[in-house]
């Protein structure tokens, strides 16, 4: 479970920029909250809302370069790739780019990164600083004590760890130490130290990273990710299809076939899994007669969006983890929304975790506890920093979604008319 993230000069996240996880001392929603132990208590959900180019997406995208970073000098070897998600598997074919704050007449192209969360009974506490070019710092606690510490190429070691880890006391400059310790540790070792560690980003940490291809004309054509419990576990299917069938698109169940298809860039024949929606067939008087199959872009956007969510998120709910999707709500109806936030709200949920950005206002009642509702706001200087409505000290009975359009909070667009209108 996620406690903190934190990035420093990164995109529009010039200074320090911390999202903390961990829940206040508000007694309203207790059920949106995972209690750990007495002394902590973490959310189950954190809402990011701000204006178009505030930095939101800028925020989820340093979140993903941290994994990903992790992943291309951490997860080297092919015996870890059966292990990567199906989401982090796309990702590692996609181009890694460090981009600092572009925007300042003195440049740094130094950006930090770090991460707290729980796995496995203990808390881990890892960052680094980077440039395009080299590692300028990095550090590893585990529980509050040190594993090691690095500055540029020079190594330091906590008094628990030292023994351990005192014969690998060389890194290259452009390579994470944790990457020499993944490839030259014994896997005994290995496991004690960093077993928990790699599981965390290999099963618990998901940026939801689906790239849809979504027309603004229906069947012009559509895709969707499906995953390979929905094509062969019929078990969670059906868990999925209950949720379809839920929240009233028409979908009755989904048709699993393997087709032999032509490939057109290579002229190959090759088996594929093909999933098509079945809904029901009516007669003018309004009696059942049959069913019938639709292909999936022959579904709307937001059910496919729907059907894309639905299955990352029964598989973070059953096995816990964190969950972070950047504009959730496009495409789907604010009553959908609500239903997929509720959802990781439950009392039933006991270790997932939601983060994602939004407009969807109607999100903005007293149904949320306001240390899980954050704003990000863009400075003149193009500067992007986050705050939550607890930091601004709002009453519980306020009506946050109206105080947010009026301007009280912020993170609201400011629109210069005059030029566009006339002084109208």
């Amino acid at each position: 479970m996620l406690l903190m993230f934190k990035v420093k000069n990164y995109m529009s996240f010039r200074e320090e920029t911390i999202l903390d996880m961990r829940a206040t001392s508000y007694v309203q929603h207790p059920s949106h909250v995972i209690s750990v132990n007495e002394r902590l208590r973490l959310l189950k959900i954190t809402l990011l809302y701000g204006a178009n180019a505030s930095g939101k997406s800028n925020f989820i995208s340093a979140m993903f370069f941290f994994e990903r970073y992790i992943f291309s000098q951490f997860f080297q070897s092919g015996r870890m790739e059966s292990d990567i998600s199906e989401e982090n598997t796309v990702s590692l074919r996609l181009p890694l780019r460090l981009q600092p704050f572009a925007l300042a007449d003195k440049g740094n192209d130094e950006s930090e990164f770090e991460i707290i969360f729980l796995r496995g009974g203990k808390m881990f506490q890892y960052g680094f600083v980077c440039s395009p070019k080299k590692i300028q710092s990095e550090w590893f606690y585990i529980d509050d004590q040190k594993v090691f510490e690095r500055e540029e190429q020079k190594l330091s070691f906590g008094k628990q760890y030292k023994d351990e880890l005192k014969d690998y006391n060389k890194v290259p400059v452009e390579r994470l130490y944790l990457s020499v310790l993944d490839f030259f540790l014994e896997e005994a070792p290995k496991e004690q130290l960093l077993g928990d560690f790699t599981a965390f980003f290999q099963n618990d940490f998901h940026v939801f990273t689906e790239i849809f291809f979504d027309p603004s004309v229906k069947n012009l054509g559509a895709m969707v990710g499906l995953s390979n419990e929905l094509i062969e576990n019929n078990l969670f299917r059906a868990k999925v299809e209950q949720y379809l069938r839920a929240i009233d698109i028409g979908i009755k169940r989904l048709d699993v076939q393997t087709e032999t298809i032509l490939r057109e860039d290579t002229g190959k024949k090759e088996e594929r899994h093909i999933i098509r929606t079945v809904h029901d067939v009516y007669d003018e008087a309004g009696n059942l007669t049959g069913e019938k199959l639709l292909d999936l872009q022959q579904e709307s956007g937001g059910t496919l969006r729907f059907l894309s969510y639905i299955q990352r998120m029964l598989e973070v709910i059953e096995q816990g983890g964190v969950l972070i999707v950047d504009e959730l709500s496009a495409k789907l109806h604010p009553l959908l929304t609500n239903l997929i936030v509720d959802l990781f709200c439950s009392s039933k949920n006991h270790q997932a975790q939601l983060i994602f950005t939004t407009h969807d206002i109607s999100l903005l009642t007293r149904r949320r506890r306001r240390d899980e509702i954050v704003f990000v706001e863009k400075n003149a200087r193009g500067e992007s920093s986050l705050y939550s409505l607890s930091d601004l000290k709002v009453r519980e009975d306020a009506s946050f979604g109206k105080d947010y359009l009026q301007g009280k909070y912020g993170a609201i667009p400011v629109f210069h008319t005059d030029e566009l209108f006339g002084g109208e």
